[in-house]
């Protein structure tokens, strides 16, 4: 019976836990882009995770009502390791040529649009970063972040 209560325990402050990584990053990248004193980069970078957690959220609702806070953790916290692994890779490429960095930027593209989580047939939302070459953070909303981010990290294993 104590193994049964600690299990239980242990899975709800797991839960709990969970939530709080979801939570804590959509706080926090809120907080960046509301803040007047931010950088204008790091605001659209921002910008894009807090679209990205928010379209997450909803959609989870709408299509997988019944999904545990781990899996909106675990997507959560893969599209932060994503964006954040992208943009150390093109601080890497500054000082090399501008093809290498449009290549790389199209393999993390590539690695977005080719894993969607929903199959959002609402191209105009879901695609409104991966379209405007405004932005540095060119990817599809609709993205299963775990896999996308598998996907990268073989594709930069295999062109080192």
């Amino acid at each position: 019976m104590k193994k049964l209560l600690f299990v239980c325990m242990l899975m709800l402050s797991m839960n709990i836990q969970a939530q709080d990584v979801f939570n804590e990053l959509r706080q926090k990248n809120k907080a960046i882009v509301e803040d007047p004193q931010s950088n204008e980069l790091v605001k659209k970078i921002s910008m894009f995770k807090l679209d990205a957690l928010n379209y997450m959220v909803v959609k989870m609702q709408e299509e997988m009502p019944d999904s545990s806070v781990y899996f909106l953790d675990n997507q959560a916290y893969s599209m932060n390791a994503f964006v954040t692994f992208y943009i150390e890779k093109l601080i890497k490429l500054n000082n090399m040529p501008k093809s290498l960095q449009v290549e790389m930027t199209k393999m993390f593209m590539d690695a977005s649009y080719s894993n969607p989580l929903f199959h959002d047939k609402d191209t105009e939302l879901t695609l409104s970063y991966y379209n405007s070459s405004e932005c540095l953070t060119r990817f599809s909303l609709d993205t299963d972040w775990p896999r996308a981010l598998a996907a990268i990290t073989r594709k930069m294993e295999d062109n080192q």
